[in-house]
């Protein structure tokens, strides 16, 4: 075999890395930013540019697609070609994927605070910038899967199932919910209306999360925890169930969001009935994750990388439970429209994509790097920061949440409400308080894993592990 067919392409994941972390940190200080803005509103200083509204979305696809989407790209293609035992197939359109993403995360950073937006939640983009993620998409998907096509070994590893499963789903739901009449250069209507554009954009925005934030991290999952373990796959048959359950399911959950609006019953109860079913499939990878660790427990106690990725599964399980129980029509009469909603978010985004995306580009980066990681000891910092901002943060917001959907509810013996809107928002306020310390406190760790991981390039001591490109890994256990 040449040197040239055993030596694999980690300029395009060294770019991607970097890029995560640097989006991570402006993500989720914007986030910071906004919540503190909720608990002291003089903080806009009535400059349009940076008022709630159009900080929001720039924090969402910040961190979604910045900080959540640049890992993806990271750690798929690491993991294709390190499983796949082969060079990307092509050098050339994989660095149009990076430029061309990066380009999109600038048109997003200046059109957004503008107030350049289609109003469509994790779809605020318009039309130009649209037609350039489905163009860098589908050189994503020719890189991915033309990689595949070329691997050395017969078996596709459950890792690339999962990522593939995510591409292409993504590029489906993209190109659909997003299809416009423009009426100008940054001005669009959708192809859509009434309870039509509603159904569309929530198949699309709960799928969102199915698919980017679930599917792609479920593809770092069954990477990183074994490598980082030292063991295999607790089970490799339940990981193939796990996938074709959750991808057969996932795609009917939309309706949930949905629930007492316009949309016929019979679909926002189909809606309830997947997403119930989704708890299965959920349930099966993360203990399929955990007991990965069998006969490897003690690592915990020693290995924080370990231990982000662990506890980013635990809270998978948590929030893949939350999510079909807020689906309920008795339980999202009480939920919908209040803070638990954002409770339950928060504690998939940072409890479960953040934690994994930390995990494994701690383990990535130095080996693409080919240095020593620089400080065991910033890591354990770092999980512990984020572990006790992410339990401030969503337990703030569960409070919130069901506090303000019982004083919404409220009635008088005469049928008056008991409370006014503005009573609730008095009521909310300390706990908002409490969700910027939880932010911070968040934060604060991505700081500390970007100062870990810039010093770790700069000034670790150089090794070969991972970064002697000839060395091809055996092919995981099944």
């Amino acid at each position: 075999m040449s040197e040239e067919a055993t030596t694999y392409n980690y300029t395009v994941v060294r770019q991607f890395a970097l890029l995560s972390i640097a989006m991570g940190v402006i993500g989720m200080l914007v986030g910071v930013y906004a919540a503190a803005e909720l608990a002291w509103p003089w903080l806009n200083f009535d400059i349009p540019y940076i008022t709630f509204s159009r900080i929001r979305p720039l924090h969402t696809n910040a961190v979604i697609f910045g900080f959540g989407g640049s890992a993806l790209f990271a750690t798929s293609y690491y993991v294709v070609q390190r499983t796949c035992h082969t060079r990307l197939i092509s050098d050339k359109l994989a660095a149009v994927t990076f430029w061309g993403w990066l380009a999109i995360l600038l048109s997003a950073a200046i059109t957004l605070p503008l107030g350049l937006t289609t109003t469509k939640e994790y779809a605020e983009l318009e039309w130009p910038i649209d037609i350039a993620i489905a163009v860098v998409w589908i050189v994503y998907a020719i890189v991915f899967f033309g990689t595949i096509t070329q691997r050395k070994v017969k078996h596709i590893y459950v890792a690339n199932w999962f990522y593939g499963a995510f591409i292409l789903t993504i590029a489906m739901l993209h190109i659909f919910n997003n299809l416009a009449l423009p009426v100008g250069m940054w001005k669009s209507y959708s192809a859509y209306a009434g309870v039509q554009d509603a159904m569309v954009q929530w198949w699309y925005g709960h799928n969102a999360v199915g698919f980017f934030l679930t599917a792609g991290f479920l593809g770092m999952m069954y990477y990183f925890i074994p490598k980082q373990a030292g063991r295999p796959v607790y089970s490799y048959r339940l990981s193939i169930v796990h996938f074709w359950a959750l991808i057969f399911t996932y795609i009917w959950a939309g309706p949930h969001h949905l629930h007492y609006t316009a949309l016929p019953d019979w679909t926002q109860s189909l809606g309830m009935v997947m997403s119930l079913i989704l708890l299965a499939p959920s349930w099966g990878g993360m203990i399929n994750g955990i007991m990965t660790l069998s006969g490897a427990w003690d690592k915990l106690r020693t290995d924080p990388i370990l231990r982000f990725l662990i506890v980013a599964l635990s809270f998978y399980g948590m929030s893949t439970f939350e999510g079909p129980m807020m689906a309920i029509k008795t339980v999202n009469a009480l939920s919908h429209y209040t803070d638990w909603t954002i409770g339950h978010v928060h504690s998939g985004a940072l409890g479960w994509v953040a934690m994994i995306s930390m995990g494994s580009l701690y383990y990535l980066i130095p080996r693409v790097f080919g240095r020593k990681l620089y400080s065991l000891g910033l890591v354990e910092l770092h999980f512990w920061l984020a572990t006790i901002g992410i339990v401030l943060y969503i337990s703030a917001m569960w409070v919130s949440g069901i506090m303000q959907g019982l004083m919404w509810r409220a009635v008088n013996p005469d049928g008056t409400l008991t409370y006014s809107f503005v009573e609730s928002v008095a009521a909310m306020h300390p706990f908002y308080v409490t969700r910027f310390v939880g932010g911070a406190l968040f934060l604060t760790g991505m700081l500390i894993m970007t100062i870990n991981i810039l010093l770790t390039i700069t000034a670790a001591e150089k090794t070969e592990e991972g970064i002697n490109d000839s060395i091809l890994e055996p092919a995981p256990a099944h």
